[in-house]
């Protein structure tokens, strides 16, 4: 079985990245798939929020050659997850030396089987760590939230996807747009999304993320919201964008 693997990008902190590649794994998790995450982010807001503290061992060792992936995994919740460190900004530094830096994560998950699905949270910033990502996905999912300077950053995103997909990855596709912390009673959110309805030619979910307290709170009990709290907004959201994002070609 050859996993589909999906970079959820963002160059900005703080735009729901984490929280959809969580949440959306859970989601596909309880739709019968088998799903990886992988924390790239130095940062390791993903392993924090599933409750993945103390790992033995994390990304940074695998880049280091001291681990294979597959060995480093730990499952909580019906997903799998390959924890990161602080140690990742290292990696980030010595990579940037290395010949073919951008194929070592595509290297890596090259011994990984039998999952479905592989979710990568990437840094919030196009570096080395970012590029390794794109250079193994074959989808990007770009989370993004109904601001003025979303369309600035929208840009630079896609930009970054086409010079990876001319330079190491001819394959790499735009999976589609999440809309992310939305709120209905903005008259703002309702006016960008117009906007990217009209000037965006990528596919924009259907579901949208909207602001719910439920999936701030899910990460202090180590929890996706899936599991959290099932019959919140963030939980009904969440499975809805599973569903269409299965259904999504």
């Amino acid at each position: 079985m050859k996993s589909t693997i999906v970079a959820v990008i963002n160059q900005k902190g703080g735009t729901g990245k984490t929280t959809t590649t969580i949440n959306l794994g859970s989601a596909l998790a309880k739709e019968g798939k088998k799903v990886l995450l992988l924390d790239l982010d130095p940062q390791s807001n993903l392993s924090y929020s599933l409750a993945v503290t103390a790992p033995e061992a994390t990304l940074a060792d695998v880049f280091l050659g001291n681990q294979s992936l597959k060995d480093i995994l730990v499952e909580k919740d019906g997903l799998w997850i390959a924890p990161g460190s602080n140690d990742l900004v290292d990696i980030e530094i010595s990579l940037v030396s290395q010949p073919e830096r951008e194929k070592f994560l595509k290297n890596m998950l090259a011994d990984v089987k039998g999952f479905d699905y592989v979710l990568i949270d990437c840094p919030p910033s196009l570096s080395v760590l970012t590029l390794n990502a794109l250079t193994a996905a074959q989808e990007v999912l770009i989370p993004l939230q109904m601001e003025v300077l979303t369309l600035q950053g929208l840009d630079q995103i896609m930009n970054t996807v086409n010079k990876v997909k001319k330079a190491f990855n001819p394959k790499l596709k735009i999976k589609g747009i999440v809309v992310v912390m939305f709120d209905i009673r903005r008259k703002l959110s309702q006016e960008v999304l117009e906007y990217l309805r009209e000037n965006v030619k990528e596919k924009i979910f259907d579901s949208h993320i909207r602001l719910n307290v439920k999936l701030a709170e899910a990460p202090s009990f180590g929890k996706s919201v899936i599991n959290y709290d099932a019959s919140s907004n963030g939980a009904k959201d969440y499975m809805a964008l599973g569903k269409e994002f299965l259904n999504a070609h």
